[in-house]
């Protein structure tokens, strides 16, 4: 029996957790409802524009999230404060490499070309915020926009890595490489008093 659900709040983690498990593509109407228990005339009731407005609001929410606890403290707080932040919380949204980036899989394929800006500016605005982070902390702008690119790409890569080895070690040992990385690059420039 289908479960009812009140609010959008509650149905969005369920159906992100449908699209992480089976894609854009793959996420019918049938497996949304069957996966998260929703119906389908509940679905239809809070999103008219079907499984595309779903994507979009989970994308949404999903930019919320980053720029609530990734860029922004990366913009804004002392460096090596934020970039420890961004590591803890890289671990966390991504449940120490259990969980999918969802992001990184609707770049993968079709589904890019509905959403390219979402999906653009994801990544984007990691890399801007991370390189300049690392260049207020003293870094070199050149070395710190290749670390930063070379970071979220390693981030990407141990999510994958991760699921494809089934060993959520890997995403844990990556952080750590990075975070070290990270805190080299700093102490190169301006070593911690």
């Amino acid at each position: 029996m289908a479960r009812l659900f009140r609010e959008k709040s509650e149905m969005l983690p369920l159906v992100a957790e449908v699209f992480r498990a089976l894609g854009y593509e793959g996420a019918s109407f049938s497996q949304i409802t069957k996966l998260t228990g929703i119906s389908k005339g509940s679905l239809f009731h809070v999103f008219p524009s079907g499984k595309e407005q779903m994507a979009a609001e989970i994308l949404a929410g999903i930019d919320e999230w980053f720029v609530k606890n990734i860029y922004v403290p990366l913009e804004t707080s002392e460096p090596r404060s934020a970039l420890g932040h961004m590591w803890a919380q890289t671990d966390g949204y991504f449940r120490s490499g259990g969980r999918v980036c969802l992001v990184g899989a609707f770049a993968l394929d079709s589904t890019r070309d509905h959403f390219r800006a979402a999906i653009q500016t994801y990544f984007t605005r990691w890399v801007h915020a991370l390189s300049g982070c690392l260049v207020r902390g003293g870094a070199d702008t050149a070395e710190a926009s290749a670390f930063a690119e070379q970071a979220v790409l390693s981030i990407q890569g141990g999510l994958l890595l991760a699921r494809a080895v089934n060993d959520e070690a890997v995403f844990g040992r990556t952080l750590k490489r990075l975070a070290a990385s990270a805190e080299a690059l700093l102490a190169c420039q301006n070593p911690p008093r």
